[in-house]
C-alpha cells in the first residue's frame, strides 16, 4: 500500500497521467490534498488554506463515539472526526478538535463534503453544470489544476 500524495514533477506528467499510472499500477491513494475556500486563521493571524486529509479507518469513525463531547452533542462528531483525518493544514501538523472548531463554517462544510467524497466515492471530483450554457463537466474539489474553487 502506498502512502503519500502523488506529485507531478518536471511538468511532464499531468494530474490525469498520475491518476492513470496509479490505477494501472494498482496503487492505493490514501492521502488527498485540499485547498480551503477561506482558510484557518491561527492565533498570530496567519491564514492556512492548503492541507492534506487521509482516508479514514474504522477506528477513526468509532473512537469519536466514546468522546463525551460527542455524547453530549452529536453535531460535534464531525469536528472530532475531521480532526482525526486531517494530517496537515498549512504549516500546522497538530490538528485537534480546537483547530476544527475555529474554522469558518464554509470551510467545515467543505471538509465534511471532501471527507465524504474521498471515503465513499474514492475521488474528489464533482459533476457540475454551467449556468450559462448548460454544459456538464467535472471539477476537482481538491483544487487540482492550481486554481481555487470559483476561480476561472
Amino acid at each position: 500500500m502506498r502512502r503519500g500524495i502523488p506529485t507531478v514533477s518536471g511538468g511532464t506528467s499531468s494530474p490525469t497521467a498520475v491518476r492513470e499510472r496509479e490505477r494501472d499500477e494498482g496503487l492505493l491513494r490514501t492521502e488527498f490534498a485540499f485547498e480551503l475556500p477561506r482558510g484557518y486563521v491561527d492565533g498570530s493571524g496567519t491564514v492556512h488554506r492548503s492541507g492534506v486529509m487521509r482516508l479514514a479507518t474504522a477506528r477513526d469513525e468509532l473512537v469519536p463515539l466514546r468522546d463525551d463531547r460527542v455524547r453530549e452533542n452529536s453535531a460535534y462528531l464531525s469536528v472530532v472526526l475531521i480532526s482525526r483525518v486531517i494530517t496537515r493544514l498549512g504549516s500546522i501538523e497538530d490538528i485537534h478538535p480546537g483547530v476544527v472548531e475555529d474554522l469558518f463554517a464554509s470551510d467545515l462544510a467543505f471538509l465534511q463534503d471532501f471527507y465524504r467524497r474521498i471515503n465513499s466515492e474514492g475521488h474528489t471530483r464533482a459533476s457540475v453544470t454551467c449556468p450559462s450554457c448548460q454544459e456538464n463537466f467535472a471539477v476537482d474539489l481538491a483544487g487540482g489544476g492550481g486554481g481555487r474553487l470559483g476561480e476561472s
